[in-house]
């Protein structure tokens, strides 16, 4: 991998881990509903002039149902989900929650899709869900948050239940549209399909200029720079090594949100985050039990 490639891919993990810094600065201002709207809507308007071609504006004239079901499953649904999560989740734990879509997608693809699951993505499935269990369980406890916590949870769960349908979907209906097309137009998707309840879920009282901010980085930088940077690797480095940046998100968003809003790192935060990112690096492949197994015997010959 270039350098260049390489730079690209550690920005948009950190973007994309900045989004639930993002959004737990804004969520409590805006709501969750305009907090979505807004986003989808400015990025939209950042992204539009990618799609000033024939070619583009072709695409996404014969497509645009299936375009608009993936911005409803990759873009509007887990916006709300993540935005109203970020009202009672610290943004570091939000961003470990994201961590699960990987997870889903093999095992709704095994389930339900008759997909082939080899030892090592099993494993990896098994160990994934139980740092999701994990993770939860030492979160909640007794005492720690009830019922908004239990929700919020809960709404992160949901959103990615929204990515697995919208990857699945994706990959059997739009092999043959341009990525980028699809990209762009579902967020123009997703911002005509929120603007009317961002109007009207807008707050009675004006957000302050921090939840602003935080609304354009979550636009402009978050999404529309994100989604650009993210169709580049595909282009550059291929599926698999651009799917690193899903080991990246969670360690931005916890660093982010420690840095930026003092959040504490926990001891269930981090243990959760390691069992759950072991379980996506056997499931997607990129780490195998042989591997593992070697490692751990030369560690002890060591």
């Amino acid at each position: 991998m270039k350098k260049s490639d390489l730079a690209a891919l550690l920005l948009l993990g950190a973007l994309w881990g900045a989004s639930f810094l993002f959004m737990r600065m804004g969520a409590n201002q805006f709501g969750s509903m305009a907090l979505a709207g807004m986003r989808a809507i400015g990025a939209a308007i950042c992204s539009i002039p990618l799609l000033l071609s024939r070619e583009r504006w072709a695409e996404l004239r014969t497509n645009w149902w299936p375009v608009t079901l993936i911005g409803l499953a990759n873009s509007a649904l887990p916006f709300v989900l993540f935005s109203y999560a970020a009202q009672s989740l610290p943004a570091g734990l939000s961003a470990i929650f994201d961590a699960i879509a990987p997870l889903l997608v093999a095992a709704s693809g095994w389930l339900w899709l008759g997909e082939h699951l080899n030892a090592s993505r099993a494993s990896g499935l098994v160990i994934g869900l139980t740092g999701v269990v994990w993770l939860i369980g030492g979160t909640m406890g007794f005492g720690h948050g009830g019922a908004s916590v239990g929700w919020a949870m809960a709404a992160c769960v949901g959103a990615n239940v929204c990515y697995t349908f919208g990857a699945h979907y994706s990959q059997r209906r739009m092999r043959t549209v341009t990525p980028l097309t699809v990209a762009i137009g579902s967020q123009v998707a997703a911002a005509a399909m929120l603007l009317p309840f961002t109007v009207w879920f807008w707050p009675a009282r004006m957000p302050n200029v921090q939840a602003w901010v935080a609304m354009f980085g979550l636009a402009a930088g978050c999404t529309s720079l994100a989604y650009v940077l993210f169709y580049r690797l595909l282009a550059h480095v291929g599926s698999a090594r651009a799917m690193a940046v899903l080991y990246l998100i969670p360690v931005f968003g916890v660093v982010w949100g420690a840095m930026f809003l003092g959040e504490t790192i926990t001891l269930t935060m981090a243990g959760g985050c390691a069992v759950i990112l072991l379980g996506v690096a056997l499931t997607t492949g990129m780490l195998r039990l042989r591997s593992v197994a070697q490692a751990a015997a030369a560690s002890e010959d060591a």
